[in-house]
């Protein structure tokens, strides 16, 4: 080979930088799993008992308890609805606020992006229990913090929509003397209300699975019924609590992923 050409060919890279991301990134699994208490050990040990608990839940379920499960269910599913409705109320004008290329001030879009952020790192159940203490037990704190969570994750995804929709339609409204309101109207609403529907819809599954578990603390729903029997082991009946809910939430996915689907 000629030694021009030589000099041209790429060099092989070291692998000791390959190499220690790969030691550092095993010592921070171990770190974590020592820290953690996970034991692999003990899921092998337990192993059994594991099984035996499965069979008490969904083999032998308490299957004439089923009706005394639908007032309940109904009461988890209204919840998920009101908390993305008020949810999603709240949430479009403090997105159209959040996004720079409609308010197209910095410090409002800083400011309402920093509220999003912390509505969003709060779990609904700490939401719930803050409210059960305030409101006292009952579906209503719990309507509150699913609003909250709904709140926080619809705001983030809409102003990042609004975000990326098609400028030109904006500036070509803006070059007719439109006003803020007319752009709104003729620009970002048809661009993003579709997306908009979708998202509310996705908070409305997520809603769903969390308030089956708020009644755990005492927030309404079916997850105080299941907190009651979990109380006093009657596993037959927890069973039916967790197929219910399951076949209940899998049926709202299925339902909600299609209308989203048309929509987006």
């Amino acid at each position: 080979m000629l030694p021009e050409l030589k000099s041209k060919l790429p060099t092989r890279p070291s692998r000791v930088k390959l190499y220690s991301n790969i030691i550092l990134i095993t010592l921070i699994i171990i770190s974590s799993a020592w820290f953690a208490g996970f034991d692999v050990i003990d899921i092998f040990r337990n192993f059994f008992n594991g099984f035996d608990m499965i069979g008490r839940l969904f083999f032998w379920p308490d299957w004439a308890y089923t009706d005394n499960l639908l007032s309940p269910l109904l009461e988890t599913i209204q919840m998920a609805i009101m908390g993305s409705v008020v949810g999603a109320v709240v949430a479009f004008p403090a997105a159209l606020l959040a996004a720079n290329n409609f308010i197209e001030i910095k410090w409002l879009n800083k400011l309402m992006r920093f509220i999003l952020n912390i509505f969003r790192t709060i779990p609904s159940l700490v939401l719930a229990s803050l409210f059960v203490a305030v409101f006292g037990r009952g579906s209503f704190p719990g309507i509150l913090a699913l609003s909250i969570f709904s709140f926080g994750l619809i705001s983030k995804m809409t102003y990042e929509s609004i975000e990326a929709i098609d400028y030109g339609q904006v500036e070509a409204l803006t070059s007719l003397g439109a006003s803020k309101m007319e752009i709104l109207r003729y620009s970002i609403l048809p661009q993003v209300l579709p997306q908009f529907m979708s998202y509310t819809l996705y908070a409305f599954e997520v809603n769903v699975r969390a308030a089956a578990v708020l009644g755990y603390v005492g927030a309404g729903g079916i997850g105080q019924t299941y907190q009651i029997w979990l109380d006093m082991r009657r596993f037959d009946r927890i069973g039916m609590i967790i197929i219910i809910s399951f076949v209940a939430v899998l049926i709202i996915d299925f339902i909600s992923s299609s209308i989203r689907r048309k929509l987006v």
